[in-house]
């Protein structure tokens, strides 16, 4: 991977962080706003649908909306790690062989990946600093529901985030955290023929599924 970015996402999503999470969601379940995507998905209807999954780290809406009935899921990361604990994790729950796996930048692997029903970016949107490019691709991917968790834009949250950048900084890690704007990011999805089914927010981050 040439992006800064990307090799930066391979030194802090390591194996120990991967395998934290991985046990996190095996005692757990999917965090709250992971769950609340999952419900808003579920809701819409997901049976015999097939999933793309970007940057989906230990695979846990793969993994919940398989046993939901969905037919087949592709599970695109540039992180390692995080590939190797979802892989671990589906063969656990017996639907390893409904799942393809591209480790990779999402926005250079795009024009080789076929579109599905539906897209799912959790907590990636905040990682990847051309949002247009990323948006654009993966809401075009969506034929019935595009479903995503990124940061609100208030002033708490990009304090938050510089501060965060500064230690990833100080540790010259080239990743960086991003907070792009709720309208444009709105703007691109609905650019794709999408609109908003489902909305909801916490303190930190805001949560929306769109359908064509």
């Amino acid at each position: 991977m040439n992006c800064c970015q990307c090799r930066g996402m391979e030194s802090l999503f390591s194996d120990k962080t991967a395998a934290g999470d991985l046990k996190a969601y095996r005692k757990k379940g999917p965090s709250k706003t992971t769950r609340m995507l999952i419900n808003a998905l579920k809701a819409q209807g997901v049976e015999e649908m097939t999933l793309l999954d970007i940057g989906g780290g230990v695979g846990a809406i793969q993994h919940e909306l398989l046993k939901s009935g969905a037919g087949s899921a592709v599970n695109v990361d540039a992180s390692t790690a995080y590939i190797k604990a979802a892989k671990d994790e589906a063969q656990r729950q017996n639907h390893a062989n409904q799942v393809s796996y591209h480790h990779g930048n999402f926005v250079d692997l795009a024009p080789n990946i076929a579109p599905v029903d539906i897209v799912t970016l959790d907590r990636v949107i905040c990682c990847y600093h051309d949002m247009p490019a990323l948006v654009g691709l993966s809401s075009q991917k969506a034929g019935k529901l595009y479903g995503v968790v990124y940061p609100r834009d208030t002033w708490w949250t990009k304090i938050g985030v510089a501060v965060m950048n500064f230690g990833l900084w100080v540790s010259r890690n080239p990743f960086r955290v991003f907070v792009h704007p709720t309208e444009a990011v709105e703007a691109v999805v609905r650019g794709n023929g999408l609109e908003r089914r489902f909305y909801r927010k916490t303190w930190l981050w805001q949560v929306a599924v769109y359908g064509c």
